[in-house]
């Protein structure tokens, strides 16, 4: 259990802990900043996303930097950023900030690429998330945070950029489990 695989757990503890500021009523009133007003424990909430989402760009760059890269890490790298966006997500639907067949899409797609990745495994391959699967997590981090956030910055011009990177994320979200299956469908195809 290296350094970069204790930031990886360590962003999976933190989800339950996101999910309780944002689930429990705790009644401690409203922030508004910048044209959004979100209730105090959703704020919390989300600068806890925030702070898991960093730890996924920095157990990444610690591996890979000081060559600590293990096939655990890989496991459980893209599985700890699955687990906190698909609680984001639902989260949002629960709110009704986002709309449902959005998010069912893309936690469908998890799901089919996290089977690839078993299959993959049962055949002795362990598959790093590729540059348009990083793409993809990076436009999910910043579609929850917007939508978590309430649209800051941009609600006080009336421009939707929390929908339009959702639906950035819906794409690149498709895109690359459309690409990751491509790219191994040889395995898919040659199993038995």
């Amino acid at each position: 259990m290296n350094i970069p695989n204790q930031i990886t757990m360590f962003r999976i503890f933190l989800i339950p802990v996101f999910m309780l500021f944002m689930l429990v009523p705790f009644n401690w009133g409203d922030v508004s900043f910048l044209g959004a007003t979100i209730p105090t424990g959703h704020l919390i909430g989300a600068i806890i996303f925030i702070v898991a989402s960093i730890t996924d760009f920095i157990d990444g760059y610690y591996a890979r930097k000081y060559n600590l890269v293990t096939n655990m890490g890989k496991f459980l790298d893209p599985l700890a950023d699955k687990l906190l966006v698909s609680a984001a997500l639902i989260i949002l639907v629960q709110l009704g900030s986002a709309p449902a067949w959005v998010v069912i899409l893309i936690i469908s797609r998890e799901f089919a690429v996290t089977g690839l990745r078993l299959i993959l495994a049962n055949e002795g391959e362990v598959v790093a998330a590729n540059q348009l699967g990083k793409i993809k997590m990076w436009t999910q981090i910043i579609a929850v945070s917007s939508l978590l956030l309430g649209n800051v910055f941009f609600e006080m011009f009336h421009i939707p950029f929390d929908m339009i990177m959702l639906y950035v994320c819906l794409f690149f979200t498709v895109w690359s489990g459309f690409d990751y299956f491509y790219l191994n469908r040889k395995v898919l195809l040659d199993s038995k």
